[in-house]
C-alpha cells in the first residue's frame, strides 16, 4: 500500500487463565498492594514476598512473607510481578527469565514481558485497556468512561448469557438467528431488571423460546456516517453497526468508519464515485430489500447525513412498498462540518437568516436565479458536489444579480484529518477554477462566511492569479 502509514500493536491482548494457579509479587509496598489488589479480584492464590511489607494488605485474600526472597518461590509460579528493587528483585528477575515465567516489572516497561492493563470489572465480563507501558494515565482515564458506561449488574447479565448458552445452541441453530438472541439478552432493559430482581433465569428462558420460535424479521437501518471522522459519528450509528448483518456502503465512507462494524459483517460496497457509478440506484433500492427479506438487518451506511443529498428518498420508498421495517439515523452533514472546523457561523443574527443546501450539478437558470437572491437576502448557500463547475457557477451568479464581493468558503475534505480550506469573494471564483485539493467539496457563499475563522485557508484570488 502506497502512501498509506500503519500502526501496528507492540503486544497482543490476551485473557491469561490464572485458575488454581500461583502468582507472585515480589515487594511490601504501595505499588506491590495495587498489584494485590488487582490479582486478588481473580481465583488465582497470591503470594507476596519481600524483606519489609509496609503497605496495608488487610482484607486482601494473599499470603504474606516478610522475608528474603527464595528461589524456590518461584515454584510453580504462573506469573510474577517485581514491585521493588535491590537483590531480591534481581533474583526474581533472573529466576522468572531462566524459568520463561512471564514477568512483569512496575514502571519499567523495557524489562516486562507482559504490561497490567487498566481493567474494568463486571465479572465475568472485564474490559482492560492498555497503552503498552507508555501512557498508563490515559488507560486509567479511559478506564473511567468506560467504568461510567457499564452498568454494575451487567456482569450477573453476561453469566446469565454463558448459562443459557447450551440450550440456545440446541433449540437455535442458525447463527445469525443466536446472535440477535444474545443481542437482544444484554440490551433489554427488562432482561436487567429481572436479573436485579434475582429472575434473570426465567425471564431469559422466556425470550430464548420468543427467538427459537423462527427466524427474525430483517430491517434496514440508514446511517449517516457523517463528514469522515471516526468520532463525530453518533452513538446510535455505531451501535447499530455493531449489530449489522450486512454493511451496504458508499464509496465516500472511509475504512476507519467501516471498522466500527462487527468483524463477521458483510461488506457491499455500492460506492458512487465521479463519472463512474458501481450500482445504479434501482439496483441499490433491490438490494437491500432483499437483504432485509432473507432476515439480516442491513446497514445502509451514506456519507454525511443520510437525508440530505443522500437519495435515502428513493431508498425509504422501496422500503416502504416492500414492507421492510427501517430506521433513519442522523449523521453530520458536510456543510456543518465545513462550518465547525472553519467557526462560520451559517446563521447569524442580523447578518444571515438561514441556511440553504443544495447541489451545483446540473442547476438550472431558474434555480441560480433563486440562490442569486436567497444570497442577496442574507442566507448563506452550501453547495455540494460543485468543485469542478465551481466558477462557472459563480459567473452564473453574478449573473443572475449576486454581488461579485459575496464571501466564499471552500472546504475540501470537512470533517477530516488533512482537510483543505480556499476562501475568497464571488468573484474571484468567478475568474478561474481553482487548484483545489483531491475529495468532496463544500461552498459555502454569503456574508456570514466572513465571520468565520478562514486566516489558514488559501486565497482564491492568488488562485485566479496562477490560472490568468
Amino acid at each position: 500500500m502506497v502512501g498509506v502509514r500503519m500502526s501496528y500493536l507492540n503486544t497482543f491482548p490476551v485473557s491469561y487463565k490464572v485458575r488454581g494457579k500461583r502468582v507472585l509479587i515480589v515487594g511490601g509496598g504501595a505499588e506491590a498492594l495495587n498489584k494485590a489488589r488487582l490479582l486478588a479480584k481473580t481465583t488465582a492464590a497470591v503470594m507476596v514476598v519481600s524483606r519489609r511489607i509496609e503497605a496495608d494488605f488487610s482484607g486482601l485474600e494473599v499470603s504474606l512473607a516478610e522475608r528474603p526472597l527464595h528461589g524456590g518461590d518461584l515454584d510453580g509460579a504462573a506469573l510474577v510481578f517485581v514491585a521493588e528493587t535491590g537483590a531480591d528483585a534481581e533474583l526474581a528477575k533472573a529466576e522468572a527469565r531462566r524459568r520463561g515465567i512471564p514477568l512483569n516489572v512496575v514502571d519499567v516497561p523495557a524489562e516486562c514481558d507482559f504490561y497490567t492493563p487498566s481493567i474494568v470489572e463486571r465479572a465475568p465480563l472485564t474490559v482492560a485497556i492498555s497503552t503498552e507501558g507508555d501512557a498508563p494515565v490515559l488507560a486509567r482515564l479511559v478506564r473511567a468512561r468506560i467504568e461510567a458506561m457499564l452498568a454494575p449488574g451487567l456482569g450477573k447479565i453476561a453469566s446469565l448469557a454463558g448459562g443459557l448458552r447450551q440450550t440456545a445452541e440446541s433449540l437455535i441453530h442458525d447463527g445469525a438467528q443466536r446472535r440477535r438472541f444474545y443481542e437482544a439478552l444484554v440490551t433489554s432493559p427488562s432482561i436487567a431488571d429481572a436479573v436485579a430482581r434475582g429472575e434473570g433465569l426465567a425471564a431469559g428462558e422466556k425470550l430464548l423460546a420468543h427467538h427459537a420460535g423462527g427466524q427474525g424479521e430483517g430491517a434496514v437501518w440508514l446511517i449517516g456516517a457523517g463528514p469522515g471522522a471516526e468520532d463525530l459519528l453518533t452513538l446510535r450509528a455505531q451501535r447499530l453497526l455493531q449489530e449489522a448483518d450486512v454493511i451496504v456502503h458508499d464509496q465516500l465512507v472511509p475504512a476507519g468508519v467501516l471498522e466500527m462494524g462487527r468483524r463477521d459483517a458483510e461488506r457491499i460496497d455500492v460506492g458512487k464515485a465521479k463519472g463512474h457509478h458501481s450500482f445504479s440506484q434501482a439496483q441499490i433500492n433491490t438490494l437491500i430489500v432483499r437483504l432485509a427479506r432473507q432476515g439480516k438487518r442491513v446497514a445502509r451506511l451514506k456519507a454525511g447525513d443520510p437525508m440530505v443529498l443522500g437519495r435515502a428518498g428513493e431508498e425509504i420508498a422501496a422500503l416502504r412498498r416492500a414492507g421492510v421495517d427501517y430506521q433513519i439515523v442522523p449523521g453530520v452533514s458536510a456543510a456543518l462540518a465545513a462550518a465547525a472546523e472553519t467557526a462560520t457561523p451559517v446563521t447569524l443574527r442580523k447578518v444571515s437568516s438561514g441556511l440553504v443546501l443544495a447541489t451545483a450539478h446540473g442547476a438550472d437558470n431558474g434555480e441560480l436565479a433563486h440562490w442569486a437572491a436567497l444570497a442577496q437576502a442574507g442566507l448563506t448557500l452550501a453547495l455540494y458536489m460543485g468543485k469542478s463547475i465551481a466558477a462557472e457557477v459563480a459567473t452564473r451568479l453574478i449573473g443572475q444579480g449576486a454581488p461579485a464581493g459575496l464571501p466564499v468558503g471552500i472546504a475540501v475534505n470537512a470533517g477530516r484529518v488533512g482537510a483543505s480550506h480556499y476562501a475568497g469573494t464571488l468573484g474571484a471564483l468567478a475568474g478561474g477554477a481553482a487548484d483545489f485539493a483531491d475529495g468532496p467539496a463544500v461552498i459555502l457563499i454569503g456574508e456570514a462566511v466572513a465571520a468565520g475563522d478562514w486566516a489558514e485557508a488559501r486565497p482564491l484570488a492568488a488562485e485566479r492569479a496562477k490560472v490568468a
